[in-house]
């Protein structure tokens, strides 16, 4: 028993460890963005906790720029993203996991092609698309790569796939049609899949930056991953203002994790299934 015991408290402690060692980079950007130029670029390492707290980095980050635009745009891309992505992934996953139809194996095979090709090769399509559209600088323009999921399609059809059969034959009984089925029993069943979704397409649109620097050049239709690189080259050397800005904008992916780890953990463990 005392041997149990002492294994779990070193397990505990590595754990515990680790995590601090992950959140050391983040702390110290914290502390950072309210130390002074000087004392953020002097090599000493027991200058952990800045000697004078200048909290003016972060007036003079949001005095330079429109956080409030940068904040809509970036919430707008991501809330149409995951509507979308959650939306259009289900009904194509149901299908792949429930209804037979000629070249399913192969129409999936194209999905499955599509994750494993990088995403850098649709650029271009893509801004021809937009361009043409006469969509440039526009919500639309961001939201436009995330119309649609393979991600998503994927990882929805493995819900699928674990329902039990019975729900649907039952509900044929009842005088269900296809629709009616997947809206009324099947979707609501894989409701923790559909959360994980939201969050993982949230996260991949909150990290988009190579798709809104070249579709929106616009500062007013800027997000804040492009706002951000683009403050990164005019406070090169103003670190604690780089770090306050960074602070601004990775504060609501924070509190989106905070508020839905929960289901996000419970869709990441519940997201295995067979292929």
């Amino acid at each position: 028993m005392k041997k149990q015991i002492k294994s779990t408290l070193w397990i505990h402690l590595f754990l515990i460890l680790t995590a601090l060692g992950m959140l050391l980079p983040f702390i110290w950007m914290v502390l950072t963005s309210f130390k002074s130029v000087t004392e953020s670029t002097q090599m000493n390492p027991f200058s952990f906790f800045p000697s004078v707290w200048h909290f003016e980095n972060y007036s003079e980050v949001v005095r330079n720029n429109n956080f409030v635009i940068l904040y809509f745009n970036t919430i707008m891309m991501m809330l149409w993203r995951i509507v979308s992505s959650v939306l259009f992934s289900a009904m194509a996953a149901y299908a792949f996991a429930r209804l037979e139809f000629p070249g399913k194996r192969f129409l999936f095979g194209l999905v499955l092609f599509q994750m494993m090709v990088p995403p850098q090769l649709f650029v271009i399509p893509q801004y021809l698309m937009i361009n043409e559209l006469g969509m440039r600088n526009t919500i639309f323009a961001l939201v436009f790569p995330g119309l649609v999921s393979a991600f998503g399609t994927f990882l929805l059809r493995q819900f699928f796939i674990s329902l039990p059969k019975d729900l649907e034959e039952a509900a044929k009984l009842d005088g269900c049609n296809i629709g009616q089925t997947f809206f009324k029993i099947m979707l609501p069943l894989a409701k923790s899949g559909l959360i994980a979704l939201g969050i993982f397409t949230a996260l991949f649109a909150f990290k988009d930056l190579l798709w809104p620097l070249i579709v929106n050049s616009e500062a007013d239709a800027a997000t804040l991953s492009s706002a951000l690189s683009k403050i990164q080259g005019a406070y090169s050397i103003n670190y604690p203002q780089l770090m306050a800005a960074s602070v601004l904008a990775i504060w609501p992916m924070v509190l989106i994790y905070i508020l839905f780890q929960k289901q996000f953990i419970q869709g990441i463990a519940t997201s295995g299934g067979k292929l």
